[in-house]
Order: C-alpha cells, then structure tokens, then sequence
C-alpha cells in the first residue's frame, strides 16, 4: 500500500504534502475513533518524527480547508472535554524522560483541534506483531520485554499518575525488542464519560470492574493498571483476552491459567497473571514490585534499558525548582484527562508563533509545569525573546452557548471555535475574565507575566 493510498484508508486524515511550518505530514501511519497519527517530516532538523491529531470521529469531520467541524451542537460539549484531555495528556507525556514512555517534543493548536508531535518509534504494535510473529513471543521473550514495561508504568505510578488504558495496541514493540507505552487514551475515556457511554470506550478484557463505575467504593490505583497488565499477558499465552470484567462480576467465567496450564510456560508466571486478574482489586498485587515480586523478574530502570539513551528533543530544557512541591503519592491517584474540570492551565515556555495565513500556536511544555488548583494560579518559565518588541500571551478560554466575556470590567466581542475555546492575545498583566448567561457565571483571575501559552476554564 502507497502513502496516498493509506491516508485514503484513513477516513479524515490530513493530505500528505500537508504543513505545519517545519512539519510536513508524509503518511497517515494510525488512525482510530479519536485520533490519527501521522509520520511527519522536520524540515529544520531534517529528522522524522510521529505527530497526532485530535480527531474524534464521531463527533467531527474535516472541513475543505481542513478544519474540524462538528456533527451537531450536541457534540459539542464531548468535544470540548475530549480536546481538553487531549492537552493534558500531551503534558503529562512530556513531563516524563523515560525512555520505555512516549516521548513528546511539542504541543501546538491548529484547524479547530489540537496536535502533539513526538519521537518516530521503530518496530510496530505489540497487537500486529502478535499477529504477525506468533512463535516469536514465548516465556523467554516476555522475560525480556516485561521488565522494561513494569518499569515504564511504575514510572507513572510513583508520580501519582495511572494509565487505565493499557493494551496490547498501546504498547509499541520497537525493532530491538525495547517497549514504549504510548497514550493513555484519555480523551477517549472523557469522551465517553460524557456521552455515558463509558463500557462502550472502555478496552473489553483490558479494564477491571472499577474502571466501569464511579462511586466512591471502586478507587482506582496501581492495581487498575496491574489487571489491564494481567491482561496483556492472558492474551500473549492463551491467545485471547480475559472475560469482561464486569460480565465476570454477574457470573464468574474466568478458568484461571495456572489450570489450564498451557505448554511452554512455568506455573510463576501463569499464577501471576492469575492474580493479577482478581476481580477484586483487593486480590490483586497492589504496587507494581509487589507484582514483579510474584512474577520473579526485577523492575528495569532507566539504565537497564538497551541502548537506552536521552532521546534527542526540540525544547530547551527546563531546570527543576527544587522548592516545588513534590506529588503526594500512593494516597489518591491523579487521572490523565481533568482539564475539562480544572481551573487553568498554564502552557507557557517559549511559544512559537508559525506564520502563514493559519496561524498556529506551538508551545513547548515544560517537564515541570503543573495545573493551577487555584484562581489565578498557573505554571510558568521564561519567554524567549530576541527582537524587542511587546511580547503577547495567547489565550485560549472555555466558552459556553450564549456566554457573554466581560474582560477587567469591559465586555469583549469573542466567539468560540469549533473546540469551545475562543481566542485572545493579551500583554503581560491581570486579568479577571467574567462569563454570564442566563443568570450564571463564571469567573477567573490570573496574572500573565510572561509570554506564552495559556488554557482558561473558569468555574462558577
């Protein structure tokens, strides 16, 4: 198959040839319900790299001049939150340096939708290559993959953060055998929240019964990850997912493997995996050592990763604030794709601004930035400037149907983009933006003192 003839597969996929000033998009690689992802050229740094496109396609197509457009006003609302999520996901990504977690190196807003470019991964899914190699995984291939991708999520885990979307479609297998966990598919999950649609968005095999309700008795951790990893394993030995979590809350069907005892596997890593898919998240290992524990294989760190090395990256980095508070952990876990329902976010270490007559906003996001729990609160870092002039900030606000924006005491004329967010350019001050409609209203302050990139959703 030709790249013209893979983007045709793609329903909505931008045109190769397409540019993003230095990016130019040579192959739609992927594509799914909500998003497409693109092998893309860097005409500055003459390399090639991934870029994904936020493109939910229940919710919106793409217009002639290839900007989204949604499928009704009702769409709206999933929409907006699925982008937000999106943004989050692209900054919780490039806080992390690991060389087993997708690597993001830049962030931008274009065509009514968001996009993030990150390192180009060699190799292919582990679900293709399942597919595609069958006798190639056995014990012995697992033993040496395995311990890499325990290191990657307990990554995340020690930083407070879970994935909740681990799959074998969400695990590239590069071409030295060495894993990478990519997305955490959180924009999907908050799309489906949305549109109470979650057991339809959720993975069926992969998720464990917590992951399809809400109250407050199914809290989520380390061991929502460790079922989804359970279950990974099940389908690479037994050759097919685990029953469906919450059909075995109604009727027990799981027959665990240590029974079935498939040929060419030892009974530790089979009673693993079968303790992994307790049903109860109490039954489970609860920390991703005390699963490595039972499966007998350490967890890898950074420099037990083959030819692991710092991966080449387009943004300047950002020191530490050693003052910064630290995450708390192992008490509540932070789930990827809150924006929707956050006060403010703070995107602002040298913006660039592309030129051309679709201006896009590109931001690079600093490892250390975090979300503003308060009103006029966000993260910041210095602007680079060589020329001078009066810096701007970029505004990007939350807006309802029928809001009106009353900024520092004067209404501003703003209408939203096809993602709910309108636009505005602002200098370096405070700023109390105020939206009413129909009697409600909702407020937030913050101070912009540098240049950048910034995300507001105020709250009542």
């Amino acid at each position: 198959m030709t790249d013209h003839d893979n983007n045709r597969a793609i329903p909505n996929a931008l045109p190769i040839g397409y540019r993003f000033n230095e990016f130019e998009i040579q192959e739609a690689i992927g594509g799914g319900g909500f998003g497409i992802v693109y092998r893309a050229w860097d005409h500055q740094l003459e390399r090639t790299i991934a870029i994904k496109e936020f493109m939910p396609s229940t919710l919106a197509v793409r217009g002639d001049d290839m900007t989204l457009v949604l499928r009704g006003e009702r769409c709206g609302k999933a929409f907006s939150a699925g982008l937000s999520s999106f943004i989050q996901e692209a900054r919780l990504l490039a806080k992390f340096n690991h060389p087993n977690l997708l690597n993001v190196l830049r962030f931008w807003v274009q065509n009514d939708t968001a996009y993030m470019g990150t390192l180009f991964y060699s190799g292919t899914t582990l679900s293709k290559l399942r597919e595609l190699q069958p006798t190639l995984i056995d014990e012995a291939w697992i033993h040496r993959v395995l311990p890499m991708l325990l290191g990657a999520v307990k990554t995340l885990h020690d930083d407070g953060y879970l994935h909740r979307d681990i799959s074998l479609d969400n695990i590239q297998i590069q071409d030295n055998d060495v894993p990478v966990l990519l997305d955490f598919g959180s924009a999907r999950q908050t799309i489906g929240n949305l549109a109470d649609e979650t057991e339809t968005m959720l993975r069926p095999g992969f998720a464990p019964i917590e992951q399809y309700t809400d109250d407050n008795e199914s809290e989520q951790g380390p061991w929502t990850d460790i079922y989804a990893l359970g279950a990974v394993l099940h389908t690479l030995i037994a050759g097919s997912p685990p029953p469906v979590s919450v059909v075995r809350s109604i009727q027990e069907s799981y027959l665990p493997l240590a029974q079935r005892q498939p040929q060419g596997y030892s009974a530790v890593l089979l009673q693993a995996v079968d303790k992994a898919l307790a049903l109860q998240p109490a039954d489970r290992p609860r920390s991703i050592d005390e699963f490595a524990a039972l499966l007998g294989l350490p967890v890898a760190g950074i420099g037990d990763v083959p030819t692991a090395k710092s991966p080449g990256t387009m943004l300047v980095p950002v020191e530490e604030n050693p003052e910064a508070p630290k995450h708390a952990v192992w008490t509540r876990y932070k789930v990827p794709g809150m924006v929707a329902s956050g006060v403010v976010v703070g995107l602002v270490a040298g913006a660039l601004t592309f030129g051309g007559d679709s201006p896009a906003e590109t931001v690079s996001v600093p490892p250390d930035a975090t979300i503003a729990d308060t009103p006029g609160g966000a993260a910041t870092a210095p602007a680079i400037s060589n020329t001078g002039e009066p810096q701007m900030a970029q505004i990007y606000i939350r807006m309802h149907d029928g809001e009106q924006l009353t900024l520092n005491g004067e209404v501003r004329t703003v209408m939203p983009a096809i993602s709910g967010f309108a636009s505005l350019k602002l200098m370096p001050g405070r700023y109390e933006f105020i939206l009413r409609s129909n009697g409600q209203m909702r407020s937030q302050t913050i101070t912009v003192s540098q240049t950048g990139t910034w995300l507001l959703n105020p709250q009542r």
